[in-house]
């Protein structure tokens, strides 16, 4: 009998968002919402950093042997981030300045990649 339980990747990530979470606290951002669900995707933080809402998506490599944490956010989970960002918007009717940051996590380095991609201007309107 296993007494130990082995981490699923889904545990993993929920560690690291924990942990994404302490350090964006410490950069002074307010955290409204983490794990927001639609049909399109999810968006891992939702925050404020002064006058803009930040949508945050968390990404984290053991080894970079495939790449980098934010080369995993490829243009298509930009774009379900940013649909998903839209419906979150228009939810609270929120109209702020936005801005889309990436944490990558790789091995005890934390790094924040503020305006790590922009939405095509049309996108704003689904």
């Amino acid at each position: 009998m296993n007494f130990f339980k082995t981490k699923t990747p889904r545990d993993v990530g929920f560690n690291k968002e924990k942990e994404a979470i302490k350090y964006i606290k410490k950069l002074k951002y307010k955290v409204l919402v983490t794990n927001f669900t639609t049909k399109f995707g999810e968006i891992d933080i939702i925050a404020t950093d002064k006058n803009s809402i930040v949508f945050i998506e968390v990404k984290y490599r053991k080894s970079l042997y495939s790449g980098t944490p934010q080369e995993a956010v490829t243009f298509t989970k930009q774009q379900k981030i940013i649909k998903s960002s839209i419906i979150y918007m228009k939810m609270n009717n929120i109209k702020r300045d936005i801005r889309f940051d990436i944490i990558a996590i790789s091995n005890d380095k934390i790094e924040l990649i503020k305006s790590a991609f922009v939405p095509m201007q049309h996108q704003y309107y689904i």
